[in-house]
């Protein structure tokens, strides 16, 4: 009997199939082509919107340095991973400064020495409060009026500059004033600032100071 009831089901399987044909099935290929292009278009969306993003928010430390309204530049740093200060180009997460936003805010009004890294040719130690470091070396000359890129770099001297190693895959703006022809351009500086996304925001997470070196 149980022989039996198999090919029965079979042949039952069998007409219903003829009688209700298989609907068309998409083109699946094309619609994975279609939502990739369309991935594509949104991504591409995406990045136009951060590089405003990310130039908005460099005018805006640029100003706020010029202006010394060091409140307005706390209110940029990233709120968990802080800042680091980098005095040249070549970036050293183990020596070079760094502030969490809170302990920022709390030492910035302040007379407290820190050392912020070692000067080129002497290698003495570099000591000095915030304020004071921010107008004599971060900035020492007026930035606003630089030449402007977006991951990319303008001015490179003799020094290693490995931001893209220690900071791989953040965005990072590049304000660079050309040297003078009177010291042969060796006189550039420029001013880096590198970000990081945080809940739809671009905040700063470290400055990096750059120019000539012995």
């Amino acid at each position: 009997m149980k022989n039996l009831i198999i090919p029965i089901f079979a042949l039952t399987l069998l007409t219903a199939c003829k009688k209700n044909p298989e609907k068309p099935v998409p083109n699946v290929i094309d619609s994975m082509a279609q939502a990739k292009e369309k991935n594509l278009e949104n991504t591409k969306q995406q990045k136009k919107t951060d590089e405003a993003a990310v130039k908005k928010a460099n005018d805006e430390i640029l100003q706020a340095l010029k202006g010394k309204d060091y409140k307005t530049f706390a209110s940029l740093i990233h709120p968990e991973k802080g800042i680091s200060f980098s005095m040249y180009g070549f970036v050293d997460p183990k020596e070079d400064r760094h502030f969490s936003k809170e302990d920022f805010e709390k030492f910035q009004p302040t007379k407290t020495l820190f050392t912020w890294g070692a000067q080129d040719g002497s290698g003495d130690p570099y000591k000095a409060t915030i304020n004071d470091y921010f107008t004599k070396w971060v900035f020492s000359k007026d930035f606003t009026a630089s030449q402007y890129s977006l991951n990319k770099f303008q001015g490179g001297g003799n020094s290693l500059n490995n931001l893209k190693e220690i900071y791989p895959g953040k965005d990072f703006t590049e304000n660079y004033i050309k040297g003078t022809e009177k010291n042969s351009e060796m006189d550039w500086k420029t001013i880096r600032f590198v970000f990081e996304e945080f809940q739809g925001k671009q905040y700063l997470i470290a400055v990096v100071n750059d120019q000539w070196t012995i």
